[in-house]
């Protein structure tokens, strides 16, 4: 897309006053030969990266001093929207003068806010963050053509927002430090899912493997667990609970002391709800299998049941068969 083909449309106003200039008139935009890197006593180093998300695609130089690894010179072309010349004439820029090593710490995140205007407003719309991750890529691509290693060496880590650059391990830290609960204070603390916004379900323009919403899932059942946990412990008082968390718990009691004796049998039994009466809290249960016909269902095994509750739980629990 031309870039005259945006002025009037909402997007324009979504871009840095940087941005646009850069469009117009990259630095860095071209390449560098073999003649070149000679004079200089440079290696030259051609790496070649596309983003699936969007087809665009980008070719980085790198003119290297073999004595010291320092990047003396980089340049790029760019097959794709004006975003991606900008981000990769920046990423290109802050190259120059570092070495290979000290480049690949270059994230996307640093190529978008070098195109910043100012300090706290993005320098490209969200839908456009991707181009600055290209960059970004491409840069692992020329460093390990220059070490000689496979590109996966420069990513220990499964990232899960690849706009922002953050990592699976950081997600669960920061959810479980600060009690996350929505995708919005994941979003505030972390800026994954700020940009591009694949990351936070399933639906984006770029499918992962896992997702902001899957983590915050995971993370209330640790929860549910942990309640469940310190309620069979006696460290919870179950009037206190809410009704998921009492359902939780009865569920876990059952499983650590109940259900496999059922089982065995031939038998289970399924919780149906739990409601308050009074001074009371009525566990209302139904049989399947053989527990169902059985006798004991309504005498011993429901005598013990509720016995159990009573000591794991509260004392004033009834179980009430259906």
């Amino acid at each position: 897309m031309g870039i005259d083909s945006l002025i009037g449309g909402t997007i324009w106003d979504e871009y840095s006053q940087k941005v646009c200039e850069i469009m117009n008139n990259p630095k860095n935009m071209g390449e560098i030969t073999e003649e070149q890197v000679a004079s200089m006593g440079a290696k030259l180093i051609v790496a070649d990266f596309g983003a699936e998300s969007c087809g665009d695609a980008v070719r980085l130089y790198w003119a290297v001093d073999p004595k010291n690894d320092m990047i003396i010179d980089a340049k790029f072309k760019s097959f794709g929207c004006g975003t991606a010349i900008a981000s990769s004439d920046t990423m290109a820029e802050l190259c120059k003068g570092k070495t290979v090593d000290e480049a690949v710490k270059i994230t996307n995140i640093d190529v978008e806010k070098a195109m910043r205007d100012t300090p706290d407003v993005p320098a490209v719309p969200p839908q456009k963050m991707h181009c600055s991750v290209m960059a970004y890529d491409v840069i692992k691509k020329a460093a390990s053509q220059y070490k000689g290693v496979d590109i996966a060496s420069f990513e220990h880590e499964i990232i899960v927002c690849e706009c922002a650059r953050i990592s699976l391990s950081t997600l669960r830290e920061v959810i479980r430090l600060n009690d996350l609960t929505t995708v919005e204070q994941v979003t505030d603390y972390t800026k994954a899912g700020a940009f591009c916004k694949s990351c936070i379900r399933p639906g984006g323009h770029e499918a992962k493997d896992i997702y902001l919403v899957d983590l915050i899932a995971e993370y209330e059942k640790e929860k549910m667990a942990s309640v469940a946990d310190a309620a069979s412990a006696g460290n919870i008082d179950f009037a206190k609970m809410t009704i998921v968390q009492r359902l939780k718990a009865v569920e876990k009691v059952i499983d650590d002391n109940i259900r496999q004796m059922l089982i065995m049998d031939g038998g289970n039994v399924e919780i149906l709800d739990i409601k308050e009466n009074g001074a009371n809290f009525d566990i209302y249960i139904r049989y399947l299998g053989a527990c169902s016909g059985c006798a004991s269902s309504s005498t011993s095994t429901l005598f013990a049941m509720e016995s159990i509750l009573k000591d794991k739980l509260d004392e004033n629990i009834r179980v009430i068969p259906l």
